[in-house]
Order: structure tokens, then C-alpha cells, then sequence
């Protein structure tokens, strides 16, 4: 399961911003997927709370976006938005395009924080 190795990178970044923001805990984490990123939400979902133990991010909430894929046309150069396995021009439909997004997987926003308890 990759999507394990994916979660202890993303802890691994989680705990550098914390560290660097003296943040006691983590409240929340926002990702965000494209579905060409290889990557599937359900598995992270499941996988994060193993990657997350003893961290500062333990009882952090984990909220994933899914990020729509966008081209570019090589023929009338419209950025519009595509479908797995359908990566043509919404406008002019022609097929030669460029991907623009939907491959990302981005650590988007955290939720921090610097109290004392």
C-alpha cells in the first residue's frame, strides 16, 4: 500500500511546518488530490491515522479535495476542464492538449496549534 509511504511523507512535512510554527498540535489538514495523481482518497483516509500516531498531528482531522483535471488546447489554446481518460478540449474537442492539473497532490492548508495546556 503506497498510500502509506504517502502518509508518512505528508506527516514528515506536517511536523516541519508544526516545529517551525512551535505548534503543540495539529487540528486539522487539508489535501488536496487530483484523480491522475495516483494517489486514492479512501486508502489515504485509512492510512493516515497509522502514519499520524504519536505525532503532532495524532487527532488531527484529515479533509481531502478532490482537484478537477484541466488541459490546455494546442488548437485554440482554451484551458477547460477534462475527464479521466478524456483528456480533450471542452471547447473545440480536439485531443492534442496539455495536462494543466489533476496529477497534484498538495499539502493545501493547516490547522495549528500554539497553546499551552
Amino acid at each position: 500500500m503506497h498510500e502509506l509511504a504517502i502518509c508518512q511523507s505528508l506527516i514528515s512535512q506536517v511536523e516541519d511546518i508544526a516545529s517551525e510554527h512551535q505548534a503543540k498540535k495539529v487540528i486539522s489538514i487539508l489535501v488536496q488530490i487530483g484523480p491522475l495523481s495516483g494517489a486514492e482518497a479512501p486508502l489515504i483516509k485509512s492510512a493516515y491515522p497509522i502514519a499520524a500516531a504519536g505525532t503532532v498531528a495524532e487527532q488531527a482531522i484529515l479533509e481531502i479535495e478532490t482537484m478537477p483535471i484541466r488541459v490546455q488546447c494546442n488548437n485554440c489554446h482554451e484551458e477547460t476542464i477534462a475527464k479521466v481518460n478524456r483528456l480533450i478540449c471542452g471547447k473545440c474537442g480536439d485531443f492534442h492538449t496539455k495536462l494543466i492539473s489533476g496529477d497534484e497532490m498538495l499539502l493545501a492548508s493547516l490547522e495549528l496549534d500554539n497553546t499551552i495546556h
